[in-house]
Parts: structure tokens; sequence; C-alpha cells
């Protein structure tokens, strides 16, 4: 078969005038993924959405992008990665002006899934973008390093642009902030950037991507109705099924297919499994504390949103100091599970903590606890599981499997919401329904929906750690022998197979 010959990279000057156009592209994915979570009580009042449905602002666009990531890294190496990134970029701000203008619920909901659609093309292309503009050793790290600056950054200025926006302009504004972010990276990136592609002619695994999808909607959905229809409604045992058997015809095919969306030899690994499995119950404790302590503040506590984003920050700063100051140092002399399991036990005992919460909780000794614990927990687990996302794949594997680290993450985190609000909302109704209705028994309801919550995601977390301690039994670095440094599993590259060393999943997750 031919081959092309890939570019050079750009000149130097060039390529580091192209990196801010790049990080934008950054910037904009992870804001988006805590600037809405500020306005959502705003937004919820506006559009007089339910309780139970308030969920799926979130959902439709983790969900968007965790079931379409795959494909959209495929679609990126074989169509040319300046191309989708361009194209990404301006659908991205399209779909945000049809959300900021939007009159009621289902349009809203389309743009935020959308936003997902188009967010599953624009990461991996560039994350990819990166890879191939800095190649050298030196600037490739100090490129890096400034990705993950931008990623880790991008939460806490999310949280703080979501809360002033909402409270000086209105809560569209949320939606609106991405479009001029858009249309820079967009007329900067089409100056600088230098087009790349995968060499051979594309191939879609598009009988892969179609079960995945429809059954990841299916669960999520099931789990989102089954607070106002019941776990026993003819729905929603329907829906589960169909879900479990799309998955199932999933697995099949891509045990069939000679280029699979996702090899299953990528998640069979105990190693990459437990890595996986952690970054999915991990989020759904800091979803669904973003998701519960925004209502708490604002609604019980009467916070408006700059000051809810600005309560948020020692989250943000206890996940870098964690991170940073402790994961780093140890996690080339530990076992992986030496961190992760505490950092689950950790993350769930943060959990556990708005049990404690009442209308009248001080923040310092209610909301700010939760809040360290979380986020320390958290540092503990991140930076392990995606170093050993990719551990021990062949080069032809290596892009796969750092997107099926982010696809747990955003799916993980889309399960996590729909089924941890489908239990608050219901442990709210019941309260109501047995002390009933006056402003301090609402609130008061708010709250021990919230504690509910709060318990089951920390039980699903101590199994987690459970799991995690038992499957990932990965010893310390040094201590690998070298049976365990043998070839990888596929060092070859098949062909329309992800370039070596190009990950064709999304940034690095936000705080």
């Amino acid at each position: 078969m031919a081959t092309t010959k890939a570019p050079a990279p750009p000149p130097g000057s060039r390529r580091w005038a192209a990196l801010p156009f790049i990080g934008l592209a950054q910037l904009m994915i992870v804001l988006d993924g805590t600037v809405v979570n500020i306005a959502l009580p705003s937004l919820q009042r506006d559009l007089q959405i339910s309780d139970g449905d308030r969920q799926w602002i979130i959902t439709a666009y983790t969900l968007a992008f965790g079931s379409l990531l795959l494909l959209g890294g495929r679609i990126a190496d074989y169509t040319g990665r300046k191309r989708a990134f361009l194209v990404a970029l301006l659908g991205f701000a399209g779909a945000s002006a049809l959300g900021g203008a939007a009159a009621g619920f289902e349009m809203l909901l389309t743009a935020r899934a959308l936003q997902g659609a188009f967010g599953a093309l624009l990461g991996p292309s560039a994350l990819s973008l990166l890879a191939v503009t800095f190649t050298g050793p030196k600037d490739r790290a100090k490129a890096f390093g400034i990705w993950g600056a931008i990623s880790a950054a991008g939460g806490a200025i999310g949280l703080l642009a979501g809360g002033a926006l909402t409270d000086y302009l209105d809560w569209r504004w949320c939606l609106y902030i991405n479009i001029p972010i858009a249309v820079v990276a967009a007329v900067g990136g089409f100056a600088m950037l230098t087009e790349s592609r995968h060499p051979g002619s594309a191939r879609f695994d598009f009988l892969g991507v179609l079960p995945v999808t429809g059954g990841l909607v299916a669960i999520v959905y099931a789990t989102g109705r089954a607070g106002p229809d019941g776990w026993g409604s003819a729905k929603v045992i329907g829906l589960l099924a169909a879900g479990a058997v799309l998955l199932a015809a999933f697995a099949l095919v891509e045990s069939r297919v000679a280029q699979p969306l996702l090899p299953l030899r990528v998640v069979a690994d105990r190693t990459r499994g437990g890595a996986y499995l952690a970054v999915g119950l991990a989020v759904i404790g800091m979803f669904g504390a973003f998701l519960f302590l925004t209502y708490y503040m604002q609604v019980v506590k009467g916070y408006s949103p700059i000051r809810t984003g600005a309560a948020f920050l020692p989250m943000a700063t206890a996940v870098l100091l964690s991170a940073g100051g402790l994961t780093t140092r140890l996690l080339p002399r530990v076992a992986p599970r030496a961190l992760i399991v505490p950092g689950m036990l950790v993350s769930s005992a943060g959990m556990l903590w708005m049990l404690t919460l009442e209308p009248g909780t001080p923040y310092a000794a209610g909301v700010l606890v939760a809040q360290l614990l979380l986020g320390f927990g958290a540092g503990m687990i991140m930076p392990v599981a995606l170093d050993y996302a990719t551990h021990g794949v062949g080069q032809g594997d290596s892009g796969i499997a750092s997107a099926t680290v982010n696809t747990a993450q955003q799916i993980g985190g889309s399960i996590g919401i729909a089924l941890l609000n489908t239990i608050a909302t219901a442990a709210t109704a019941d309260y109501l329904a047995s002390h009933g209705p006056s402003p301090a028994v609402a609130r008061q309801a708010l709250v021990e929906g919230f504690a509910a919550a709060g318990a089951w995601s920390a039980g699903i977390l101590v199994v987690g750690a459970l799991i995690v301690a038992v499957l990932m039994n990965t010893p310390r670095p040094e201590l690998q022998t070298v049976s365990e440094h043998r070839p990888p599993e596929d060092p070859a590259v098949p062909e329309g197979a992800a370039a070596p060393g190009l990950s064709p999943g999304a940034p690095a997750p936000s705080v």
C-alpha cells in the first residue's frame, strides 16, 4: 500500500505561535465542563426545568463527548487534523450559540449534545496537532507542560467565570463565551497550523459506533428515568436490557472487525482495566459533588453564583497540591494501587461528609471539609490512572488506550450524575411527602436528597477501591521483572491504526 510522508514540523517560531490557539481550544473544552454547573440553578428557574431533568444539561454533553471520542480521534487522523480542528471549533461555536439562545429545555438539550459531539472531534484533533507540532524532547516537554497547566487551571477558571457571567450578565453568557474563544482559535489555527494526517485510506468502524453509543444512551436514560418511573417499571427495565444487549453487540463487533474502534486487548489487561475503572468511579464523586454542592450553596445557603464559584476553589487547590506535591513523587516508587485505593477511600470520606450538612452548617465545617477530602483523593487517583492507562500497550494501541481512559471519565460522569440525581430527587420527594410543604422543609428536603446521593456515591467508591485492590496487582516500577517488560502485546502498527504516540482521546480531565 502506498503511504504519504508525514509533513515536517513547522519552524520553531511558527510552532510556538500556534500553541496559544491549540491551548485556547483546550481551555474552551475544559472550561465548558464547569462553567455551566454554576449556572444550573439560574437556567433551571428560567427554563422551568424539573429537578429530575436538570442533570441532562450536564449529561447530554458528557454522554455525547464520551461515546464519540474514539470515532472523533479516527476522523481527525484520517481526514486531516487541522481540518478537523477548524471544523470542530466552528461547530462548537455554533452549538454554543444555539444553547445560549435556547427558548426551552429541548433546544438547550440539543445544543449541549451538539457541543459534546463537536468536542469529541475537537479534543483529539487538538491533542494530535500538539503531538505532531512539537516533536523534539525539550520542546515537547515544555508544550505538554503548558497544555497540562491549561487543563488544570481551566476548571477553576470555569467556576469563577460561570459565577461572574451568571451574576453580572445572564446564564446564557456561560454558553455565548465560547463563541469568541472558538473564533480566535480558528482564525489563528488556520494561519499557523500545518495540516497532517495518517497515511492510508480511512477505515471507520461505524458498526462499532452505533451499538456502543446506543447502549450507553439507553443505560444513562434508564438511570435518569428510574426516579419518576421507578426501578421496576417496564420502561426502565427495558432500557437497561436494551443497553446491555447493545454493549454486548459492540464487544462482539470489536472482536471480529479488521480495524476495531476499541481493540478488546486494550481493556482486557488487569492494569489498564483497573486504571479505567478507577477513573470511571472517581468521577462519580467529583461530578456528583459539583452538582449537589452547587445547589446546596445557591439554593439552600443562598450564595450568589460568583460566591459559589469562589467557594469551589479549595477543591481545585486540593487536587493540584495532592497531585503535584504527593502523587507525582510517590508514583515512581510505589505500586499504583497503593495510591489509587487510598485516594478512592479519601474521596468516599468526602462524599460521606455530605451526610453532616444541614441548612445552617457553616461553610468551613461542611462544604470546605467535603471539598478538601474529595480534591485530595482525586489528586491521588487521576495522575496514577492516566499514567497506567497505556501500560504495556503496543505502539499501534497507545492512542486508543489514552482515548479509552478519557472515555471512561466522560461516561462515568454521565452515568454517575444520572444515577445520583435520581437518588437525590427521590429522597427529596419522600421527605416532602412525609413532612409537608414549607420553605424550611423544602431546604431540609434538598439536604436529605444530597445526603442520600452522597452515601450511595461513597459506597460505590469503597466498592471500587476493593475491586482495584484485587484487580490491579501491578508492582511498583523498580520491582517489575524482566518478564513484565516483554515486547508489547501488539508491536506492529496495523494498517489504518492510530499513528504512534498520537492520542485520539480527549484532553486531560478537568479539575
